[in-house]
């Protein structure tokens, strides 16, 4: 990603996006994910040929007064640590640059590659969850 680009789709984030984590089945822990909603979807679309990620529709409900809405989720790991990076010093929005500093700083170091967790990392992970979503 050049800087242009990085630089781009981290006020697209700041605007619309979110930095978080979640689950994607209900006994796993929480692992980063970043979202972007829009009505744009030629935008989300560009955005996802630089970050990869999967492209959802929302249900519109009431198609006479709304437009169609949709949502980029960047769920891999190696994503969104790659977007992270890219993005995070042009980041406006303090705490979604300190959220983003946050999950590349310590996320690694306390997520086993094997997903097997021992009693102490088990806390640093619990901390480190915690922690992040005091930000």
């Amino acid at each position: 990603m050049r800087d242009w680009e990085a630089s781009y789709i981290a006020g697209i984030i700041d605007g619309e996006g979110s930095i978080t984590l979640t689950r994607l089945h209900i006994n796993e822990h929480r692992r980063p994910c970043i979202t972007i909603a829009s009505t744009d979807i030629e935008l989300l679309i560009y955005i996802q040929s630089l970050t990869s990620g999967g492209i959802s529709r929302k249900k519109n409900y009431n198609p006479d007064r709304h437009k169609d809405s949709y949502t980029l989720n960047v769920r891999k790991k190696e994503d969104v640590l790659r977007t992270l990076n890219d993005v995070w010093p042009y980041l406006r929005v303090n705490k979604k640059r300190n959220r983003a500093l946050w999950i590349l700083e310590n996320y690694e170091r306390v997520t086993p590659r094997n997903g097997k967790y021992s009693p102490e990392l088990l806390s640093k992970k619990l901390l480190f969850e915690e922690h992040f979503f005091q930000i």
